[in-house]
């Protein structure tokens, strides 16, 4: 059975799988599960809470409901802004939210089980993997608003989907489906309608499984070389190598093989 945490939440319930080691954050504010200051305010919360937990290895976001992952940010806050130093200070303040979760060691999974618009998708953007249901729609519609994506919505499409669909998206505000956005490398994975959630679990059971001193390696990796030229990036892979060579999991990842039995990995 889940473990339900203990911490009162008003707009995020999280619950603990597999022996505590997976989270799963999910965004309860019906019907659109629009992302208020409030919400945003706990989700970075219970994820500085999910990274200190030693127990934790993978965390899943998603959002309650049919109806919607996260239709986007409050416009209540938008209108809100007086002042060009308004505006810079709500973005920034987000930003920094999101990079915590992009710059995460542990993976995070986005279970999209629906609309996934605006700073909704910017926040799947910022996750490491992407489960979408079969019905899910993706956009940045800022642009018919006036207004541009200010939760890294103008970088992270165009890393990960190509600069020419991620400007034609973003100056359109075109909706695409979940087929399209998997054949834009938006998201890695599209199932039948309602099995997001229960296939992002499945992909953290497998991960949670390997030893997590590879994974963050891997995940450190990845990360900091795509922000350099490819044969920096090699170094940094050569430097990673090395840190996992010390580690105990590899010695245990290596006899495991050789015995023909499954690995117990320690994480150390």
């Amino acid at each position: 059975m889940p473990q339900i945490m203990t911490n009162s939440f008003q707009f995020i319930k999280a619950e603990k799988l597999e022996a505590e080691s997976i989270w799963v954050l999910t965004i309860d504010h019906p019907p659109a599960n629009i992302l208020t200051f409030a919400i945003l305010d706990e989700l970075e919360t219970l994820f500085g809470q999910f990274q200190k937990d030693m127990k934790a290895k993978v965390v899943i976001l998603t959002g309650a409901g049919e109806r919607a992952f996260s239709a986007g940010a409050e416009l209540n806050g938008i209108m809100g802004i007086k002042s060009a130093d308004d505006g810079e200070k709500i973005v920034r303040r987000v930003q920094t939210l999101f990079n915590k979760i992009e710059n995460s060691e542990k993976p995070v999974i986005g279970a999209i089980n629906n609309l996934c618009l605006g700073g909704g998708n910017e926040l799947a953007l910022a996750c490491h993997i992407r489960v979408a249901s079969e019905r899910a729609k993706f956009g940045q519609p800022e642009i018919n608003l006036g207004i541009i994506p200010g939760w890294g919505g103008t970088q992270r499409l165009p890393r990960l989907i190509g600069i020419s669909r991620a400007r034609k998206l973003i100056l359109t505000g075109d909706i695409i489906s979940s087929k399209e956005a998997f054949e834009f490398g938006l998201v890695d994975e599209v199932v039948a309608h309602g099995h997001a959630l229960n296939q992002a679990i499945d992909l953290a059971k497998k991960i949670i499984r390997n030893g997590q001193m590879g994974v963050r390696l891997c995940q450190r990796a990845i990360r900091e070389g795509m922000e350099k030229p490819l044969s920096e990036g090699l170094e940094i892979e050569i430097d990673c190598f090395r840190e996992v060579c010390k580690t105990d999991d590899m010695k245990e990842g290596l006899k495991a093989y050789k015995e023909k039995r499954l690995p117990e990995f320690k994480d150390r």
